[in-house]
């Protein structure tokens, strides 16, 4: 690709233009092994950026195909990150150090990955003047708790009770505050507490972690059974991704978007009786938990209204194909360490 070129280059996608050359961070990633293939499939030229602290065999499915093209580096590493965004058009940055405790694990890692990095990441962008897309994967996780009986939204008081969330606000901050040139389109989206099969899997996610513990026949302690959470299909999350890609960029710019469906806010219990409807049998125990610091149903409402988004899968379909995945045998050895994000 040619470096300098001041031309976007787009192309027609439903509801306006889209992309032709994107770049995902955590290409390799649960959320952006998905997204690089749903890119791939819209037409668009996809360059992955990853560190591969969790190796690689997510993207071995698409390596060799003719529009994709990988670069494996670091974040914080400047040079990495110059020649990734060199020729493209677009941004989708997921790469972090994911959840509550793997930034509590390694705090000092988190501050230079989730803030100094990914602040740098968007500042480089900015100068580029080919880029003119950049979405950020920020997470609900940044309302902390709900007053009793409310839904939340994104004009609600932001509250982050982890490392993890206190990090997403403040470059969340930084986006929607930038003093930007007028062609580029910085989004950010608030992701609902991910689920679903990736070519990445994760069991240290609630949706995926019950069903395993479930579906292998053992006692399922569900702790905090009343606290609510929403949840979305990672499928769906990549296509949110998408969606903002080729969406009017009067609409996105700047903007805040919550991801999921309103009716998809779950209490643990709510969870535990979709199990229990799939397998009868299981064997699952309460632990009384008065507090919980992340206790919230959220409004998506507004990315439904304004960009017209529709979820394609809700968790007891999610819950049956990780059920149906383990009794299959397609996924060896669920309880190893490759498929979650800390020890």
């Amino acid at each position: 690709m040619t470096s300098g070129v001041s031309t976007v280059h787009h192309r027609e996608g439903a509801g306006g233009t889209r992309p032709d050359t994107v770049l995902v961070t955590g290409a390799a990633g649960y959320i952006g092994s998905v997204l690089v293939r749903q890119l791939l499939e819209s037409g668009c030229r996809v360059r992955g950026l990853d560190a591969l602290l969790f190796g690689g065999d997510s993207l071995v499915g698409v390596f060799a195909h003719p529009r994709f093209e990988f670069h494996r580096g670091d974040l914080r590493d400047p040079a990495a990150v110059a020649a990734a965004l060199e020729g493209v058009d677009a941004v989708v940055h997921l790469a972090a150090i994911v959840g509550d405790p793997a930034c509590a694990r390694q705090p000092e890692l988190a501050r230079e990955i989730n803030w100094e990095a990914t602040r740098a990441l968007f500042d480089r962008g900015h100068a580029s003047p080919r880029v003119q897309r950049f979405v950020f994967a920020s997470t609900c996780s940044n309302y902390g708790r709900m007053q009793p009986g409310q839904f939340v939204d994104e004009t609600s008081p932001l509250n982050p009770i982890s490392l993890y969330a206190e990090l997403k606000v403040r470059f969340e901050r930084h986006l929607l505050e930038a003093d930007l040139r007028p062609d580029f389109v910085p989004t950010a989206l608030r992701f609902a507490t991910v689920y679903g099969l990736s070519p990445r899997p994760r069991f240290d996610l609630t949706v995926n972690e019950f069903t395993r513990e479930v579906t292998l026949g053992r006692t399922l302690q569900i702790h905090g059974e009343q606290f609510w959470r929403p949840y979305c299909h990672v499928e769906d999350l990549a296509r949110a991704c998408l969606l903002v890609l080729q969406s009017d960029p009067a609409r996105v710019r700047q903007g805040v978007f919550n991801v999921g469906d309103t009716s998809e806010n779950y209490q643990k219990k709510m969870l535990a009786e979709e199990l229990l409807a799939l397998v009868p049998r299981a064997r699952i125990e309460y632990v009384e938990k008065a507090d919980d610091p992340r206790d919230y149903r959220v409004d998506f409402s507004k990315i439904h209204g304004q960009l017209g988004f529709e979820i394609t899968r809700r968790v007891p379909q999610g819950i049956r194909e990780i059920h149906a995945a383990l009794v299959s045998g397609i996924l060896s050895e669920p309880d190893s360490p490759r498929y979650r994000n800390t020890p």
